[in-house]
């Protein structure tokens, strides 16, 4: 599209600007063309975009941390709706598409960022931390999830925390500090092998977590295990890590989760099956409990979100059907 408008428009600018009028969803597009560089975000801020330099070259990227790993300086977010375009003369705004209301995917936060990523001036690695202390607030009955989505008992006299890596993993520490349970590295993870959720079959899912995590054995034989994960989509993984936590002697485990439950699916770009797939959508808190064996699952509140991004206005739609768009 872009390159049938740029044969009728008189720069590229103009026809990335075109294109992005006739546009809806969420997007972060970077063009090229042999004299210039162009980046577009999408007006409701849905996906991410980075301005950086290294020297006197200017980076686009969708990451925060892309830019500093190439030994690059952030400038800063793009704005949602806002144009760059880089050529020798310098760089360039238009922000003609500016104003929207914002809508900020929380799942970056979540799961998809990486943790020293900073996006729109919060830090993925603290929001995950105070989702995790969100939910032990709840488990000690001072949150706002308490008695929402939760199946099974408190996990009391629990003897640590674990969490399934890596986007597991803080959400794990801040509950462990908000919770006074001890934090313990409970897998070893293969670094090689790539997200088991989006493999297309039940086996081949099967196959990745096999191949993805191996259980400490010394770390949670004969123990009370608070598990923390970031989502549950089908169900698969989290079945199997709780079967291969009981095989390797831990005596209970209590699963939480850093997310409401999934139960829509994403147009925006996130990679996730069709609703029939996604286990929340046809069963109950309590069914799904039953079904990956834990001995209770509690998931974090929408209302929770606050905790982790503050005002930040957001898309939640996969968890309560608000699309932006």
């Amino acid at each position: 599209e872009i390159i049938s408008e740029r044969l009728k428009t008189d720069s590229m600018e103009s026809a990335v600007l075109n294109t992005a009028k006739a546009m809806k969803g969420g997007y972060a597009c970077i063009v090229m063309s042999p004299r210039k560089l162009v980046g577009i975000r999408d007006p409701q801020g849905i996906k991410p975009l980075f301005l950086g330099k290294r020297g006197e070259a200017y980076i686009l990227a969708s990451e925060s941390t892309a830019i500093k790993s190439v030994g690059g300086r952030l400038i800063g977010d793009i704005k949602p709706g806002e144009i760059v375009v880089i050529n020798e003369k310098g760089i360039f705004s238009n922000e003609s598409l500016c104003g929207a209301p914002h809508a900020h995917c929380v799942f970056e936060y979540i799961y998809f960022a990486r943790s020293d990523s900073v996006i729109d001036g919060i830090e993925v690695h603290d929001a995950r931390f105070r989702a995790g202390q969100a939910l032990a607030r709840a488990d000690a009955g001072e949150g706002t999830t308490a008695g929402i989505n939760r199946a099974g008992s408190m996990p009391a006299g629990a003897d640590l925390v674990a969490g399934v890596p890596d986007s597991g993993l803080i959400a794990a520490e801040g509950y462990a500090n908000a919770s006074g349970i001890p934090f313990a590295l409970a897998f070893h993870k293969n670094s090689y092998i790539g997200r088991s959720f989006i493999k297309p079959t039940d086996e081949e899912r099967r196959s990745a977590v096999h191949m993805k995590l191996n259980v400490l054995k010394s770390v949670v034989r004969g123990k009370k295990i608070v598990l923390i994960d970031d989502s549950i989509v089908r169900g698969t993984t989290m079945k199997q890590i709780v079967e291969m936590l009981r095989e390797a002697g831990a005596q209970q485990v209590h699963v939480r989760i850093s997310s409401p439950p999934f139960l829509y699916p994403c147009y925006y770009g996130t990679d996730v099956p069709n609703r029939q797939q996604l286990i929340a959508s046809e069963h109950s808190c309590e069914e799904i409990c039953k079904n990956i064996g834990a001995d209770s699952l509690a998931y974090l509140s929408i209302r929770d979100f606050r905790a982790m991004v503050g005002d930040l206005p957001i898309c939640a739609a996969c968890f309560d059907n608000r699309y932006p768009v």
